[in-house]
């Protein structure tokens, strides 16, 4: 009788202890959905009308990239068990190559140059963490300060030099001569139909049409090609015998080596995979603008990273957070005030909602915590016109901080991450 009970008690147990529920594709459709339904709601109720529009979601689209990338390649990095604090860094070393490459042979050359600009830094931090146990956050932070001292430099060298071929095609010691511009598609007839939609301002409908035709209009094959890694990363990781033992290497090296895994050979492969992506999401950036800029990754490399612990280290979590940081930093950049203004109301009601939840969870605190931030949000929403220029610009970065603060008690690291590893030793 207990034999039979036992594996009908293994659910229960787990509902106890505060199990949670296994988001499949109907849930994240319906979450999706719910999600648009308060975007729609709050654009009607402030009048904001650019919140959903083409133009805002086709600049999110383009935002969410570089971070898109840069979070997969802490992903493929961290699932080995080597943390990549270095992304920032791999992205500035591609963003540079691309600018170097670019103003001569074009965009496509300039993509190519940012991948292997970000996997030289790769390889570095692979070189130090892996074959001589360097502290990964330690190795991180130097190749972030190398890449940053070596790009200012060589773009003085290379750019900035008096009477060089650069300067006299527009270079100077801070920024690349311009590239030509990246290819991109449209698809025709279906883009303008959904613009006239949109211009409707339908509730709902328009909304969907706004984002739907961010996705048909003007969209760079870069874009196409980020979300192609996206899915091949997943299909990899999770559908694969590769992707299995290169996980392992980040939850058991010691017991991977045990069934004759080269755990060394995963971590390095990883790792450069991990630099590779980081460096395509810095050439986006220059490929976007046209030439590559001092300080032009701005800490997306670190936002990256914020995506990639949000996400929880999985592919689709990763998308969900680059695009939510993509919408902010599109939103400060196109908007501005006005937008940011009507975001403090859908602020309140995320808010309004979290101490609900904490408060059926029996922390007062924490609940009362989230409802008086509320109500000073829909305070200021009422008595205020517009935010503060600073706050509009630090938008993206107070998106990351709350990100990470609300989720922070829902999230499952790899075991073996960051931990140095000796073949036939412990972990």
């Amino acid at each position: 009788m207990s034999a039979d009970l036992k594996p009908a008690a293994q659910p229960v147990a787990a509902a106890a202890k505060g199990g949670r529920r296994k988001l499949t594709y109907p849930w994240i459709l319906l979450i999706l959905a719910v999600a648009l339904l308060a975007v729609s709601g709050l654009r009607a109720l402030t009048g904001t009308a650019d919140l959903t529009s083409t133009g805002q979601f086709g600049a999110a689209l383009s935002a969410a990239v570089p971070i898109g990338l840069a979070g997969l390649g802490g992903l493929w990095s961290e699932r080995a068990g080597v943390v990549n604090i270095g992304l920032e860094g791999m992205m500035m070393l591609g963003s540079f190559a691309a600018g170097w490459i670019g103003w001569q042979h074009g965009p496509w050359a300039a993509a190519a140059a940012g991948i292997v600009g970000g996997a030289l830094g790769g390889l570095v931090h692979a070189v130090a963490t892996v074959t001589f146990g360097v502290d990964h956050i330690v190795s991180g932070v130097a190749i972030n300060i190398l890449a940053l001292g070596a790009t200012q430099y060589l773009a003085t060298l290379w750019f900035g030099g008096e009477g060089s071929a650069a300067q006299a095609a527009g270079g100077n010691d801070k920024q690349s001569p311009p590239m030509p511009d990246m290819p991109t598609f449209t698809v025709p007839g279906l883009s303008d139909w959904l613009n006239s939609v949109e211009a409707h301002h339908w509730f709902f409908v328009s909304d969907l049409a706004g984002i739907l035709g961010a996705a048909v209009t003007n969209v760079s094959w870069l874009t196409l090609g980020t979300v192609a890694l996206f899915v091949a990363t997943f299909y990899l990781l999770w559908r694969s015998s590769f992707g299995l033992r290169l996980r392992s290497c980040g939850e058991a090296p010691l017991s991977a080596e045990s069934l004759g895994v080269n755990v060394y050979a995963y971590k390095y492969a990883a790792v450069l995979v991990s630099g590779a992506l980081a460096g395509l999401g810095g050439a986006f950036l220059s490929i976007g603008v046209h030439f590559y800029q001092d300080g032009q990754t701005g800490g997306r490399g670190y936002i990256g990273l914020a995506t990639m612990i949000f996400g929880n280290w999985r592919p689709g979590g990763v998308a969900m957070g680059a695009g939510l940081f993509g919408f902010m930093d599109a939103m400060q950049l196109r908007s501005g005030g006005p937008t940011v203004h009507a975001l403090l109301l859908g602020l309140a009601a995320l808010l309004a909602v979290l101490a609900l939840l904490r408060l059926r969870a029996a922390k007062r605190v924490q609940a009362t915590v989230a409802a008086v931030v509320a109500v000073a949000l829909v305070v200021w929403y009422a008595v205020a016109d517009t935010v503060p220029l600073e706050l509009v610009e630090a938008s993206p970065y107070i998106a990351t901080l709350l990100v990470l603060a609300l989720f922070s008690q829902r999230l499952r690291p790899p075991k073996a991450g960051g931990r140095p590893y000796r073949r036939g030793q412990g972990a």
